[in-house]
């Protein structure tokens, strides 16, 4: 028996909470909706989602404040929805953790497509030898697996969304050449968004955070550019 996976729905708007739960319960999704940031917080312990869909103007506790908590225990993919399309505001949303952003009124197989890309694209990291074909780079005290999403730092892991850890892997699987924020904004997003370039500054931020430059290698800025793995 397949288990289905599951979707946390988060907007105080009941109407659209109902019309996003129609569309995923016709796709196979398992879905629970909340309508405030408190109570997406407790549900989010017991109904332990595969993926969080969650409005940023909520009662009490916003969304921003609601993805914030998540992201500090938790690495479950979030798909922020919001009638404000403002720059400044998806920047918000990705800094805080967020994998996608989407606009207020949207379109139906517009928002199932994106829900079923960022759950294509998160698979829980998984302890295993590499199979042959098996997509990863290796440099000192760091291992890349695009395979089964998994990040070793110091011979730690490190917990990355999906997006973080593609554009990792891409970069460092071309060691000193010089990417455009627009070429990989294109590669790593690709058709499933349309976003501002600073998009990719601001996942290139959480990498730094997360991946400190090494004795033999670092996430460089090629100024007026973009950026390059550096292999010294």
């Amino acid at each position: 028996m397949v288990t289905k996976q599951k979707i946390l729905i988060v907007d105080d708007d009941t109407a659209i909470a109902e019309l996003i739960d129609l569309y995923l319960t016709k796709e196979c999704f398992q879905t629970m909706m909340v309508h405030d940031g408190e109570e997406a917080l407790e549900v989010f312990q017991t109904f332990q989602p595969n993926l969080i869909l969650l409005d940023l103007m909520l009662p009490g506790i916003d969304g921003y404040q609601v993805c914030r908590e998540i992201r500090a225990k938790a690495n479950t993919p979030i798909i922020m929805l919001s009638a404000k399309g403002e720059i400044f505001d998806k920047v918000l949303g990705l800094e805080l953790g967020a994998d996608d952003y989407i606009i207020k009124p949207f379109d139906s197989k517009e928002l199932v497509a994106r829900v079923k890309a960022v759950l294509r694209r998160y698979q829980p990291a998984r302890q295993e030898e590499p199979r042959p074909g098996a997509k990863i780079v290796e440099y000192p005290d760091l291992v890349i697996n695009q395979t089964n999403y998994s990040v070793l730092y110091q011979g730690r892991p490190v917990d990355m969304p999906p997006k973080e850890l593609e554009l990792l892997y891409f970069l460092a699987s071309s060691p000193n050449q010089v990417f455009t924020r627009e070429q990989l904004l294109d590669h790593i997003w690709g058709y499933e968004y349309i976003g501002d370039t600073r998009t990719v500054d601001v996942h290139i931020k959480r990498l730094r955070e997360k991946i400190k430059d090494h004795a033999s290698w670092s996430l460089a800025t090629v100024w007026g550019i973009g950026y390059k793995f550096e292999v010294r």
